[in-house]
């Protein structure tokens, strides 16, 4: 019955990395995305009332006009493709 008591311990392997040279960068072994610090949506507010005011923020921000252009054109294409789909008749948008 000791002997079951009496668990074994796990051996300790200390790892340090061959050709790391911290100059200030951190821990090599902590895993944080490329991207993280550039999204808005990392900063940390939680709760109804941070993602209400975070999606505040970002519907304040203003795109670039290009990208408001392309959509515009991306949406026009999309409804035409959808009227010639259903056979509709666009002559009724020319005067005659």
């Amino acid at each position: 019955m000791g002997k079951f008591s009496k668990l074994r311990k796990n051996k300790k392997f200390g790892y340090t990395p061959r050709y790391f040279d911290d100059k200030g960068e951190g821990s090599p072994f902590k895993i944080e995305h490329k991207l993280d610090k550039f999204r808005p949506t990392m900063d940390g507010r939680s709760g109804f009332k941070g993602k209400f005011s975070r999606a505040m923020d970002d519907l304040k921000q203003s795109g670039s006009r290009n990208q408001k252009i392309r959509t515009l054109i991306i949406i026009v294409i999309l409804i035409l493709i959808f009227l010639y789909i259903i056979d509709f008749d666009l002559s009724i948008f020319i005067p005659q």
